[in-house]
C-alpha cells in the first residue's frame, strides 16, 4: 500500500528546495505519493488564510508532512505558523540532528554528531499570559512547564537513544535559578532517567552547556531540554557544523509528524537557483527513518556526503558555483 504524505512547497526559496528534494526522492525510489497543500504566503494569496482547513485536513489524514520554510506576515494572526502547527497537532518533540559534513566551511569539519531534542509545545513559547502594561513600560508573560510535557519529551530522548544506539543523554536546564519551571523539568528528567539504566545521563546548566558545545562538542550525544533553551541550543549546534543550510528538523507527535528545513525563506535569493537543498533533504531522511525506511535514509545521507566530498555542483553558500537543481542531480546520481 503506497504511503501518501502531505507536501507543502513553502515560500521564498521553498518551492526550489522542495523541487530538488522530490527529484532526489524519486531517484531513490521511495514509493511515496504526494498530496500538495498550501500554507504561508502562498496560501494567503489563494485562500485568504495562512493555514487553510484543507491543508490541516491533509496533514491530519496523511499523518506525515514534508514542509519547506514558510513566511508568517508581520502584524495580526499567528505569531508563527510553525508554532501554530506544533500546537494544533501536538507535535511535542522537536528533533534536530547536527553532524559534521565535509567541505562546509565549518568550525568542526569532523567530530560532531549530536541530536537536540527540544520540548515543542510548552515553556516560554506557550504564549500564555503575555501582557503589556497600559503605559507600555512593563511586559509580562507566563512560562508553563508540566509534568506530562516534561516526562514525554525526556522519555522520547531516552527512547531515541536506545533506538539509534546512542549511549548518553544530557539534560539541560536552569534549575539553579528557575527553581519552579526548570526545577520541575529536572526533577521529572531524573525520574525518567532512572528507568533507563543502560543509557548514561548527565545534567548541565544551560549556560555551561553552550560553552561546552563551543569548546568540545564531541562530548555530546543527545541533548534534551525545554522549548526556549532547545531553540537556542539547536541553532548553536547548526552553527558548529556549517549553518542552517545543513540543519533539518522533525516535529513529532502521537498522531502526526512534520519534517522540514529549519532555515528561513531567504526571499533575497528566491528564484535565483542559489538555495542549498541539503537541510530539506536531511529532513526527508528523518522522514524516511520515521516511515520505517532506514536503508533509504542511510543511502540518502551517504549520497549527500559523497557529493560534498566531491565538491560536485555545490551551491554558493558551500563555496561552489552550482545551482539548486544541479546539486540535487549530483546527489541523485550518487544514490
Amino acid at each position: 500500500m503506497t504511503q501518501t504524505i502531505t507536501v507543502i512547497r513553502g515560500d521564498g526559496i521553498g518551492p526550489e528546495i522542495m523541487e530538488a528534494t522530490l527529484h532526489v526522492l524519486e531517484a531513490l525510489q521511495v514509493g511515496l505519493a504526494y498530496e500538495f497543500a498550501d500554507a504561508g504566503l502562498a496560501a494567503l494569496e489563494k485562500t485568504g488564510e495562512l493555514l487553510p482547513a484543507a491543508t490541516m485536513d491533509s496533514i491530519r489524514r496523511n499523518r506525515v508532512a514534508l514542509k519547506s520554510p514558510l513566511t508568517t506576515p508581520v502584524g495580526g494572526g499567528f505569531s508563527s505558523i510553525n508554532v501554530e502547527l506544533r500546537k494544533r497537532f501536538d507535535l511535542y518533540a522537536n528533533v534536530r540532528p547536527a553532524k559534521s559534513f565535509p567541505n562546509t566551511r565549518s568550525r568542526f569539519p569532523s567530530g560532531v554528531d549530536l541530536i537536540t531534542v527540544r520540548e515543542n509545545t510548552e515553556g516560554a513559547y506557550s504564549a500564555e499570559g503575555q501582557e503589556l502594561s497600559a503605559d507600555g513600560d512593563t511586559a509580562t508573560s507566563i512560562t508553563k512547564t508540566t509534568r506530562r510535557g516534561s516526562e514525554r519529551i525526556v522519555r522520547y530522548a531516552f527512547d531515541l537513544a536506545r533506538r539509534t544506539g546512542r549511549k548518553q543523554v544530557t539534560v539541560v536546564h536552569k534549575a539553579n535559578i528557575l527553581k519552579s519551571t526548570s526545577g520541575l523539568f529536572l526533577k521529572v528528567a531524573r525520574e525518567v532517567a532512572a528507568q533507563y539504566p543502560d543509557i548514561a545521563c548527565n545534567e548541565l546548566i544551560v549556560d555551561n552547556c553552550c560553552m561546552q558545545l563551543v569548546m568540545r562538542p564531541e562530548q555530546f550525544d543527545i541533548i534534551v531540554t525545554t522549548n526556549l533553551f532547545g531553540d537556542i541550543i539547536s541553532d548553536l549546534c547548526a552553527g558548529l557544523v556549517g549553518g542552517l543550510g545543513l540543519a533539518p528538523g522533525a516535529n513529532i507527535g502521537t498522531d502526526a509528524a512534520i519534517f522540514e528545513a529549519v532555515h528561513g525563506t531567504a526571499p533575497d535569493i528566491a528564484g535565483q537557483g542559489k538555495a542549498n537543498p541539503c537541510a530539506l533533504l536531511l529532513g526527508a531522511a528523518q522522514m524516511l527513518d520515521h516511515l520505517g525506511m532506514p536503508d533509504k535514509a542511510t543511502r540518502l545521507r551517504a549520497a549527500i556526503v559523497a557529493t560534498l566530498e566531491a565538491k560536485d555542483s555545490l551551491t554558493p553558500d558551500l563555496g561552489g558555483s552550482g545551482n539548486t537543481m544541479a546539486f540535487a542531480r549530483a546527489i541523485a546520481g550518487r544514490l
